[in-house]
């Protein structure tokens, strides 16, 4: 399966690519490595703590010190690495989102479940209350990675599913393009 990226315009057809084959698109956030630059510094401070402390003033204290340290730490470079960027494929019957380096967490949405997608021009973090794999009560799920274009799912129970992603009309184009031949195929 040959994979086209999100440069291309116009519809696969229009493209010239074939209706079985996948769109990628990403998204980064150069401003997260700051965050985690800063968690980095928590663990180091965390083991600096435990080595180079006498523990003479009391070992509860200082251990929690170290605890605290190292799991602020931990906390705040998964939460950065695992969301710097967003990896978007658009398959033939399901939509796949893969955040972070190692692809954790990832979500397929089958097209079945799609009653429509709309293209976003300007999603903030505000919108989602931060940056990362969000819910909201009532709204649905959201991938925030950065301010920018994203591609909004409708979903048939009502709530969206919201990615920030590069060229996200290209994704809407595509994705318009896979629910139509599904209906059709559908209904003939």
């Amino acid at each position: 399966m040959r994979e086209y990226s999100h440069g291309d315009e116009g519809t696969p057809e229009d493209a010239g690519v074939a209706r079985s084959e996948v769109w990628t698109g990403r998204a980064r956030n150069r401003g997260q490595w700051l965050l985690a630059l800063g968690g980095a510094a928590c663990m180091a401070l965390g083991i600096e703590l435990a080595v180079d402390s006498a523990w003479t003033s009391g070992v509860a204290p200082l251990a929690m010190s170290v605890v605290g340290c190292i799991a602020a730490g931990l906390l705040a470079l998964y939460g950065t690495l695992a969301f710097v960027h967003v990896a978007v494929k658009v398959h033939e019957d399901f939509l796949e989102v893969r955040c972070g380096h190692i692809g954790v967490p990832r979500c397929r949405i089958p097209f079945s479940q799609v009653a429509g997608v709309d293209f976003a021009p300007s999603v903030t973090p505000r919108h989602w209350g931060g940056w990362g794999y969000r819910w909201r009560p009532g709204k649905g799920t959201a991938v925030v990675v950065r301010r920018g274009e994203a591609v909004v799912l409708r979903l048939w129970d009502g709530h969206t599913f919201t990615i920030t992603v590069d060229d996200a009309e290209a994704a809407v184009r595509i994705i318009r393009d896979r629910l139509r031949r599904a209906a059709s195929g559908a209904a003939g």
